[in-house]
């Protein structure tokens, strides 16, 4: 049993990107592939950003970030990353998280953009404002 003192630092979550509460309440909760994301893009402070843009990996089911020139199911947008995961140290770790499927979102407030395919692939569930 380790009894040290362990001091851990979060950073802050910038949900400004959430254009309503609106389907807040109603995230799934998923698996990230921590090997499809880039650190300087996707985790620069040790967690995964708030409203990252997510795709499904065909194989395996795991979440990675969406991207149109992608072949192994993240080319299809189905949502957002709700809340900042922190990153694993390896990664070979896969987290848990929240995705946002319905609701608006603030688009000039997103931590990566989403091109018009990813907008299309969403439509009717998600409303950029």
């Amino acid at each position: 049993m380790e009894l040290s003192l362990k001091t851990e630092q979060f950073g802050s979550d910038d949900q400004s990107w959430l254009g309503s509460e609106h389907g807040t309440q109603a995230t799934e909760t998923i698996v990230l592939d921590t090997s499809t994301f880039t650190p300087a893009t996707h985790y620069p402070d040790g967690f995964f950003k708030s409203g990252i843009p997510l795709g499904m990996i065909t194989s395996g089911g795991k979440y990675g970030p969406y991207a149109a020139g992608a072949s192994d199911g993240r080319e299809t947008l189905v949502g957002f990353l709700y809340a900042a995961v922190p990153a694993p140290a390896v990664n070979t770790l896969d987290p848990a998280a929240a995705l946002f499927t319905h609701g608006k979102v603030r688009e000039s407030r997103l931590p990566v953009a989403v091109d018009a395919a990813g907008k299309v692939d969403v439509a009717g569930t998600i409303r950029f404002v």
